[in-house]
């Protein structure tokens, strides 16, 4: 007999009300300003999403194809994610979502572009929701987030703005 698939979703759109797509970013949400999370709103997120995974990369830094400024995951399925996420590595308050090392760091690092970059660089928050919690560790970086999120991934939305200092 044969298996009946189910109908693809319908893509996860990522915005935000502090930048359009590909529009730069506000001070604010960088390293030169108060180095805040943004908002993130998500349309078309799936009922059946467990949790959230947002990864944060600049695809502009010489010789690193992406570099990881943050990452987090297990945050509930919100359809807005709010602004400024608390540093930690496990967040009670997000019904206890973890930052891993992205920079180095389990807390949201924006955009911080060296002074002597003349030109903008291009950062992407890739929004995942996945139909578990992960249970990797908050000393986790990218690769173990990406490795742990395989076979999980329902839906996948991204949102690029631009910084130059």
């Amino acid at each position: 007999m044969k298996q009946k698939l189910r109908s693809p979703l319908p893509a996860l759109e990522v915005t935000s009300p502090a930048f359009v797509q590909g529009a730069p970013m506000p001070a604010l949400y960088t390293g030169y300003g108060a180095d805040i999370s943004p908002p993130l709103h998500l349309m078309n997120l799936t009922e059946s999403a467990v949790s959230l995974a947002i990864v944060l990369e600049d695809l502009d830094i010489p010789f690193v194809p992406r570099y990881t400024h943050w990452l987090i995951w297990n945050l509930p399925p919100l359809r807005e994610v709010p602004a400024h996420i608390p540093p930690g590595a496990v967040l009670a308050q997000m019904d206890g979502a973890v930052q891993g090392l992205g920079y180095g760091k389990h807390c949201y690092r924006g955009p911080k572009p060296p002074a002597f970059v003349r030109r903008a660089h291009r950062y992407v928050f890739s929004v995942y929701a996945l139909d578990c919690h992960l249970t990797i560790g908050a000393d986790s970086r990218k690769a173990a987030l990406l490795r742990a999120m395989e076979g999980h991934v329902l839906q996948r939305g991204a949102l690029m703005g631009r910084y130059r200092r």
